[in-house]
C-alpha cells in the first residue's frame, strides 16, 4: 500500500508500505477515506513542530471505513464508518491517573510520534474508533477531530455563560473554537487580519470583531468589555506576539489559553500575569472528546457541513502542502481523499 511520509523537514515522499494486519491489540483494520491537513501537520512538514519525530507518516485527522475486525471486537463491524482517535496513552502514569491521558508521560500521537493516517490502511484498537453520524460525508467528518480540540480548549478554559471570550485568529482552529464556544452562552469577540474571516465569524455567532491591521486588539477588547477586558482568551493564531497580546488584553482573574507548538522564543510579561492573577493554561490535543463532538452533531447542536474549502487526492499531497504555503485567504480546511 502507499503512504505519504515526511522524510525530514521540507521533504515529502510517497512511499510503499506493508498493509497492516489485525492483532489482538490492534483489532480493527480501517481503510482510509479522508485525512485532514492541520496546522501541526504543516509544522511537521516544515520542521517547526517540536513534538514530531522523523521519518513520519503524518496525519492525525483520520476518517475511514472498517474493512476487517478481530475476534475480540465488541461493537464494530465491517462497513462501519469511523474516525480514529489520535492519542495513544499508557494509562498508568500521573497524568493518566488524573484522567489526562492527552498529556501522558509517554504520549504517542498518531501522525506525530507514530505513523498516522496518510496511508491507505491502518490497524488500530477498537476503543480508538468512533462511529460517524449519519448524513455526514467522509470529508466533513474530518472536522470532528478539530472539533474535539476546540471542546478541549473550552473545557480547559472553564468557559461559561458569564464569560466574555476573545478568540485570536479566525482560521480553521479559531472557527471551530467559535462553533463550540457559542454553545456556552458566553459573549464572543474574534480578532483577525482578514476581513472575510471576521465577517464569516460574525455570521457564525461571534458578537464582535476586531480587525488587527486596523485596530489595537488590547484597546478595542477593553472597549468592548466596559474597560475590564475579556475573562477568557484563546490563542488560535499562535504567532510570536499573540500570547503577550492576550496577556495584556485579558481582565483580572481571567484565563489565557495557549495552543501553539513553536519552540521559538516569545515575550512574556510576568507583571501582567501576576498583577492580574491570570491563569495561563496549555490545551493539547483532546481528552476523550470524540463522543462529545459526535453527540453534539446528532443532537443538531453542531453543524460541520460546508467547512471544507479544498480537497486533493492523497497522491497529490505535495501539491496540497504547496497550496497551504501560499496562505491563500480562501483556505479554511484542506482534506486529502483516498480513492477506491
Amino acid at each position: 500500500m502507499k503512504g505519504i511520509q515526511i522524510v525530514k523537514p521540507n521533504k515529502l515522499k510517497m512511499i510503499e508500505m506493508e498493509k497492516p494486519v489485525i492483532t489482538e491489540q490492534n483489532n480493527v483494520l480501517v481503510k482510509m477515506k479522508a485525512a485532514g491537513i492541520c496546522g501541526s501537520d504543516v509544522g511537521i512538514y516544515h520542521g517547526t513542530n517540536a513534538a514530531a519525530t522523523y521519518p513520519r507518516v503524518i496525519g492525525h485527522e483520520m476518517v475511514g471505513v472498517v474493512e476487517e475486525v478481530g475476534a475480540n471486537t465488541k461493537y464494530l463491524k465491517p462497513g462501519d464508518r469511523v474516525i480514529v482517535d489520535q492519542v495513544v496513552s499508557c494509562g498508568h502514569c500521573y497524568a493518566c491517573r488524573k484522567g489526562r491521558g492527552n498529556v501522558c508521560g509517554s504520549l504517542k500521537v498518531r501522525g506525530v510520534h507514530i505513523d498516522g493516517g496518510y496511508r491507505e490502511y491502518m490497524a488500530v484498537p477498537e476503543h480508538d474508533c468512533y462511529i460517524l453520524p449519519e448524513g455526514l460525508t467522509d470529508t466533513e467528518a474530518v472536522m470532528i477531530e478539530p472539533t474535539t480540540i476546540a471542546i478541549q480548549s473550552c473545557s480547559r478554559a472553564e468557559l461559561c455563560a458569564e464569560d466574555t471570550l476573545l478568540i485570536l485568529g479566525c482560521g480553521a482552529l479559531g472557527s471551530t473554537i467559535l462553533k463550540i464556544a457559542r454553545l456556552s452562552g458566553a459573549k464572543i469577540i474574534v480578532a483577525d487580519i482578514v476581513e472575510e474571516k471576521l465577517q464569516e465569524a460574525l455570521q457564525n455567532g461571534a458578537d464582535y470583531a476586531i480587525h488587527i491591521a486596523r485596530e489595537d486588539v488590547v484597546k478595542k477588547a477593553r472597549e468592548l468589555t466596559e474597560g475590564y477586558g475579556p475573562t477568557v482568551s484563546i490563542d488560535a493564531a499562535c504567532t510570536k506576539d499573540s500570547l503577550l497580546t492576550l496577556l495584556n488584553a485579558t481582565g483580572n482573574a481571567g484565563r489565557v489559553m495557549t495552543m501553539g507548538f513553536s519552540v521559538a522564543p516569545t515575550e512574556v510579561n510576568q507583571f501582567v500575569i501576576t498583577s492580574k492573577e491570570l491563569d495561563v493554561r496549555g490545551s493539547r490535543l483532546q481528552n476523550k472528546k470524540f463522543q462529545t463532538a459526535i453527540d453534539l452533531i446528532r443532537e443538531g447542536k453542531l453543524d460541520l457541513t460546508g467547512t471544507i474549502s479544498h480537497t486533493y487526492p492523497f497522491e497529490k499531497a505535495q501539491e496540497a502542502f504547496d497550496f497551504v504555503d501560499t496562505k491563500d485567504p480562501s483556505i479554511r480546511k484542506i482534506v486529502l481523499t483516498f480513492g477506491e
